[in-house]
């Protein structure tokens, strides 16, 4: 069970939600708590691998469109949040901050992409995003390309996939709460570099799962349900036919830079 802080930015970001879609505004959460909110039935699993200490979340990560850039303020200004007009200057295009009224934490809105080390795009292309597609969340299929997409992953993120993979299906199709593997292949079959991050940060989850499962930290059933799922992600990313763009990259390897730097703030 959540306690503390934790339950309050929880609860507060379902609430900022649910205001914004009484408005007919979109926003989706992201990040660790939105997988916390997918996976919550594997909390345990969380606690056992050392993932929940004495504070889980930090602050609300968010996800809207650009086009809805002046409803979203309204909505988070009207709920007592304070916009930080230095980081609108800076990043006003792609990103907006927002502080609670006490200084408990703040939120971070993104609009319509998250550009890390690699770009995942939400409306590119269709007429209505993929925003939609859950709620309150991101889809599990887009939360895993957040967390694989890191090019300097760390343990805490690997716990987070382990915990998303561990509580969701693998489908070839939209379904609900399951990881859509063939979305997942065809975005990568046209990205080299993402597909490389992507493949080299599942086999760390292999690996990290078997020795968590070496250590007694989670069970032969979680570690087995763990290895099929993620090698049959890696198998369809390896089967989906590669664009003339993917191929031409790959010639180049690893010889040429295939990754965005990140400052640890924007990310």
């Amino acid at each position: 069970m959540l306690k503390g802080l934790d339950k309050t930015i929880l609860n507060d970001a379902k609430r900022i939600v649910d205001e914004a879609d009484k408005r007919g505004v979109i926003l989706r959460i992201m990040g660790a708590l939105a997988i916390y909110i997918h996976s919550g039935e594997f909390v345990n699993l969380y606690r056992r691998m050392g993932r929940l200490g004495d504070r889980l979340f930090t602050d609300i990560d968010l996800i809207g469109y650009s086009k809805q850039r002046k409803d979203i303020s309204e909505v988070l200004n009207g709920l007592g949040y304070d916009m930080d007009r230095a980081i609108m200057l800076m990043f006003g295009a792609n990103r907006g901050v927002w502080h609670h009224p006490d200084g408990l934490y703040h939120v971070d809105v993104f609009f319509d992409a998250l550009e890390f080390s690699h770009d995942i795009r939400f409306n590119k292309g269709m007429s209505k995003g993929r925003l939609e597609l859950d709620y309150p969340t991101l889809t599990p299929s887009d939360l895993l390309l957040e967390k694989t997409q890191i090019h300097e992953i760390n343990e805490k993120d690997i716990k987070d996939i382990i915990v998303l993979v561990r509580a969701h299906e693998i489908s070839e199709d939209e379904k609900k709460d399951t990881i859509n593997v063939k979305y997942i292949a065809r975005l990568l079959a046209d990205d080299w570099g993402f597909y490389y991050d992507v493949k080299e940060n599942l086999n760390k989850v292999l690996f990290f799962a078997e020795k968590y499962f070496k250590e007694n930290l989670i069970s032969e059933q979680d570690f087995s349900d763990i290895k099929v799922k993620i090698n049959k992600i890696l198998e369809c990313m390896h089967n989906e036919p590669k664009t003339k763009k993917w191929k031409k990259r790959a010639k180049k390897g690893t010889k040429k830079k295939w990754w965005r730097d990140v400052e640890e703030y924007l990310r």
